[in-house]
């Protein structure tokens, strides 16, 4: 099932309330979004399926998705630059590399509380 547009908006506002130090050791609270590509293109893909893709940048290669052939890039925020993307094919194995198990499940199930939260608030 495609992913529609509005739950792609939400996960955005939801990955900017999740992050923090317990996601990423690089996380600042003037740049969010700063060391959280690994584990963000993981999450998205429990949540959205799609593909992971990678760039490589000056810092090493830097994570996203593509979810219904359209490439979301949750994290580019934390880069001051322009993004000359290649997407190159990811996968799971190779996104975990730049995370490990604690930051990841900390993400995930905080993620997964805040879209339960918002969608008992629909109802």
């Amino acid at each position: 099932m495609p992913a529609k547009n509005d739950e792609l908006d939400n996960l955005l506002y939801f990955l900017f309330q999740s992050w923090s130090i317990q996601s990423s050791s690089k996380w600042t609270e003037d740049n969010p979004a700063k060391g959280q590509c690994g584990v963000t293109a993981l999450v998205v893909n429990d949540i959205f399926g799609g593909e992971i893709l990678k760039t490589k940048l000056s810092g090493g290669w830097h994570f996203y998705n593509s979810i219904d052939g359209k490439r979301y890039d949750f994290t580019k925020s934390q880069f001051r630059e322009e993004i000359n993307y290649k997407d190159s094919k990811s996968n799971r194995d190779e996104a975990f590399l730049d995370t490990n198990p604690k930051q990841y499940t900390y993400l995930k199930q905080r993620v997964e509380e805040l879209i339960l939260v918002s969608q008992e608030d629909i109802n």
